[in-house]
């Protein structure tokens, strides 16, 4: 357990020196770091960059018009635009006002945004679509102040600022359950400063690190540890609203980038790449959010000239483990915990964590809380895990449902509740099929009652879900396999 966290820590540094929640919580440690260099760029979206001292007074400006519109210390607030500078604005001056953030991907439709918005409350959005915002409004029962992101509210003066404990709530994560209903992890400014503080250190993340950030910002990857981890070391990140492998390569080179972090199917597009080489100029590429298949991180090693680091989070934990820094980054495996994180493995060889990473529990949801933290404060992920003789720690399963495809988390049991409501469908399981570009794809195992078009059910499910979740297979069968009790036996589908 803690004993591995020396092989992440930098000369000089001990684990008897680790105090991961020494600076109170992240607006307070940003300013921080803002006051020391007011001139140094921060972010940039390719055009444009803002300063230290910009993002400060920018950040404190917005938090005075989201108070003046009557928003409160743990008040809950949507986030679902595109990256930009203006999100990070409002992202930064949201948590500095003490309010809890919800980031909401925006490929989610009515029927999705509904559920969230019903179940936390939200007192405003900041949304880049007009749809998105008619739904916000929509599905609240309370008035909701909906703005875009340049929060273009009337000015007032901000109350005090960077206030916020550990214990108090920074951001409502939603993850999908195998009831189908997504429910709200909650992190703490505990949380949410903990990964990146450790991330700090085993990644020897400093001001002079510069990060290509094509992940989205409602993405605990791309804001959890991308963006906080950037402001917190002091460092810059030059945004991209989307992936594609010539803009990320291009974006290094012109602002002489040192990192960048990306999911495996982004990494089998670059591998792909007759650019792959030009990854070996970066100081370090991280790999997360699905498991990194052994193939493509040897692939990279031999055409690209890169090392990925893969390391091991989830929603409700943020960061985990991580291979080495330095030393050897083994192929299929999430190295060793991170700082301040324990790790061990349960009944069934289930991954239990603890740490100040890990989350307080999920929204109003007291059972499902219970469910999930064992007496004496371990966390169970639901992933299986093994250790090698060396300590490596590996995913080799999963005791869930959950399908990862690109990254992204897919619960079978709400996309079978939306294929259930088509006519024609008398009985479906959904699966994960491998795929070596997304990891998993979803496929839909149906049972038909008559003809059935596929196309046409395959459109009914593009306008209720995500387009992350929709089947991009169907397959049909007699009969669901299923056991004795009725439980789907989805290994042998």
């Amino acid at each position: 357990m803690s004993a591995s966290w020396e092989r992440h820590l930098p000369p000089g540094v001990s684990v008897g020196d680790l105090d991961l929640l020494a600076e109170r919580c992240l607006p307070a440690a940003w300013v921080a770091r803002w006051a020391d260099d007011e001139r140094r760029p921060v972010v940039g979206d390719g055009s444009r960059w803002v300063t230290a001292g910009e993002l400060e007074d920018r950040s404190r400006s917005v938090a005075g018009r989201l108070h003046g519109a009557g928003l409160v210390a743990g008040d809950r607030i949507v986030m679902s635009a595109v990256s930009s500078v203006d999100l990070v604005v409002a992202h930064v001056a949201a948590l500095r006002l003490g309010l809890v953030v919800l980031p909401m991907n925006g490929a989610y439709r009515e029927r999705e945004v509904g559920h969230i918005v019903r179940d936390a409350r939200p007192a405003a959005a900041v949304v880049d679509d007009a749809d998105r915002g008619r739904w916000v409004e929509a599905a609240s029962e309370d008035r909701i102040t909906v703005v875009a992101p340049d929060v273009a509210l009337p000015d007032v003066p901000p109350p005090a600022l960077d206030a916020s404990t550990p214990d108090d709530g920074a951001m409502l994560c939603y993850t999908s359950g195998t009831t189908g209903a997504p429910k709200g992890a909650l992190l703490t400014h505990g949380n949410v400063l903990a990964s990146p503080a450790a991330l700090r250190l085993a990644w020897r993340w400093d001001p002079d690190d510069r990060l290509v950030l094509a992940l989205p910002l409602f993405h605990v990857h791309g804001l959890g540890v991308g963006l906080h981890g950037t402001l917190l070391a002091g460092a810059s990140a030059v945004l991209q609203p989307r992936f594609n492998p010539d803009t990320v390569l291009d974006g290094a080179r012109e602002h002489h980038a040192t990192l960048f972090f990306g999911v495996p199917a982004m990494y089998e597009r670059l591998a792909r790449s007759p650019r792959a080489k030009e990854l070996a100029a970066l100081r370090l590429c991280v790999s997360g959010s699905a498991p990194l298949p052994a193939d493509l991180h040897e692939r990279l090693a031999e055409t690209a000239g890169v090392r990925v680091l893969e390391r091991y989070g989830l929603t409700e934990t943020i960061m985990n483990a991580s291979n080495p820094y330095e030393g050897d980054r083994r192929a299929g495996t999430v190295g060793f915990a991170l700082p301040g994180v324990d790790i061990r493995l349960g009944e069934g060889d289930e991954i239990l964590v603890r740490g100040p990473n890990v989350f307080a529990g999920y929204w109003e949801q007291p059972d499902a809380t219970n469910a999930v933290f064992l007496d004496d404060g371990w966390f169970a992920t639901g992933d299986i895990g093994s250790f090698d003789s060396d300590g490596y720690l590996s995913i080799v399963g999963r005791s869930k449902e959950l399908i990862i495809t690109g990254g992204y988390n897919v619960y079978p049991r709400e996309v079978e509740d939306v294929l259930r409501g088509y006519p024609g469908v008398a009985d479906v399981a959904v699966v994960g099929a491998p795929s070596d570009e997304w990891g998993e794809v979803v496929t839909a195992v149906i049972v038909a009652d008559g003809a059935l078009d596929t196309d046409a059910l395959l459109e009914f499910a593009a306008g209720e879900l995500a387009a992350f979740k929709r089947p991009r297979a169907v397959r049909f069968v007699d009969e669901i396999p299923r056991n004795a009790l009725g439980k789907v036996l989805r290994n042998e589908l």
